[in-house]
């Protein structure tokens, strides 16, 4: 596969897709970071959603069944119910002959209604630091590199990357589909499954910490170009964990993400113990 340095996919048809070297991830060097093909099924949801007139995506759903392929993949979605003020549905992604993810989604109706002066905890909480006021940082693991690094840029706002909790402004360098600006909802499935990579409390040379599942909650539409991830990653002891986050964008807080956690020691690390 020739590599590009301008999207993250291709399509001739929107239902097939052919992922270039911008989607990679840390764990392995042909397979994809889970935060582009999560925006990629997004983007089919929202899609479809728009014809029944639901436009806020509430909640997105994904279960990571299989390692993703930087290849070709296919999206299909299914609207399991459709009612008056929400809608429910249901997404594959399949590569490789397999099915690798299972979504759902809750796509609601919007109206405009002002939230009241004096209403408790509003205005809504904004992130640690302003866009303008965070320096540029980078992902270190060398496994993005080149990859899911590239396709996006990053800010500090609070702590320290990949060393506990900490808050990262996320931005799109490239287009998520060749020739489409992706939505804002896009750009949080991007940024959100990178929770546990940027608040990492393992040594990544001796742990892995994939996680299994992503789900996303989201009380309004996002605005700009940047979206702010504050993680958190929680360990039970049994190699099981959660990584939580707040996300914001550059108005304020704009919902929250959690992921699965699976952890296991590597192998090189097992044996030096």
């Amino acid at each position: 596969m020739t590599a590009t340095r301008s999207f993250a996919y291709t399509s001739h048809d929107g239902h097939l897709f052919q992922a270039t070297d911008l989607t990679r991830g840390p764990w392995h060097p042909e397979h994809q970071h889970a935060g582009p093909p999560s925006a990629l099924v997004c983007r089919a949801i929202e899609h479809v959603a728009a014809a029944q007139g639901l436009t806020h995506l509430g909640r997105f759903t994904g279960n990571l069944l299989r390692p993703v392929p930087i290849g070709e993949c296919r999206v299909e979605v299914t609207p399991d119910y459709i009612g008056r003020n929400a809608g429910h549905y249901a997404a594959r992604l399949l590569a490789g002959g397999k099915e690798v993810a299972r979504f759902t989604a809750l796509m609601q109706r919007e109206d405009e209604l002002p939230v009241p002066p004096g209403t408790p905890g509003h205005p809504l909480p904004r992130a640690p630091k302003p866009v303008s006021q965070s320096p540029p940082c980078h992902i270190p693991f060398a496994g993005l590199q080149g990859g899911y690094g590239e396709l996006i840029e990053n800010r500090l706002a609070e702590g320290r990357m990949a060393a506990g909790p900490c808050a990262i402004w996320f931005r799109l360098r490239h287009a998520l589909v060749a020739g489409e600006s992706p939505s804002p909802y896009q750009r949080v499935a991007v940024a959100a499954d990178s929770g546990n990579g940027i608040s990492a409390a393992l040594d990544f040379e001796r742990y892995s910490f994939v996680n299994c599942d992503l789900t996303i909650n989201l009380l309004r539409r996002p605005q700009g170009e940047w979206i702010c991830v504050q993680a958190r990653s929680l360990l039970g002891g049994n190699g099981c964990g959660l990584a939580e986050s707040a996300l914001f964008d550059e108005t304020g807080l704009v919902g929250r993400a959690t992921q699965t956690l699976a952890v296991r020691r590597r192998p090189a690390a097992l044996a030096a113990t």
